[in-house]
């Protein structure tokens, strides 16, 4: 079966964040960002769903992640190297956390973009 644009739909999933595990919601909202759950999943097309997160400042986080694991972003200036660890981007933006889970775990390609614009988290 070949699968077309006509053919596909694009359901609405609604993920509640208080008391679940970062990576396992993360996992579960990439796997419906991306389609792969329905049955006419081509890997070229868009079959993604759109997806809410509700609750993110509720979300867990398991073993030492919140004081070691660290974001760095670099903005191409001398001295402009950022760290930032988890506790505290969860207590400023808990939002950017799900974000950069969900985010890291998409393929990068041409379609990312399209699957992140069907993505919205709510605090």
């Amino acid at each position: 079966m070949i699968t077309k644009l006509s053919d596909i739909k694009h359901d609405k999933h609604t993920l509640d964040a208080k008391d679940v595990v970062l990576g396992r919601l993360a996992t579960r909202a990439a796997t419906l960002l991306v389609g792969k759950s329905k049955p006419y999943f081509t890997r070229h097309l868009d079959c993604g769903d759109f997806v809410t997160v509700s609750s993110a400042a509720g979300v867990k986080i398991t073993g030492n992640k919140e004081a070691k694991k660290t974001y760095t972003r670099y903005s191409g200036y001398p001295g402009g190297l950022k760290k930032t660890t988890l506790k505290t981007l969860k207590a400023s933006n808990p939002t950017k956390v799900i974000y950069n889970a969900i985010s890291g775990m998409l393929p990068d390609n041409k379609l990312k973009k399209f699957w992140l614009a069907r993505l919205k988290i709510e605090n």
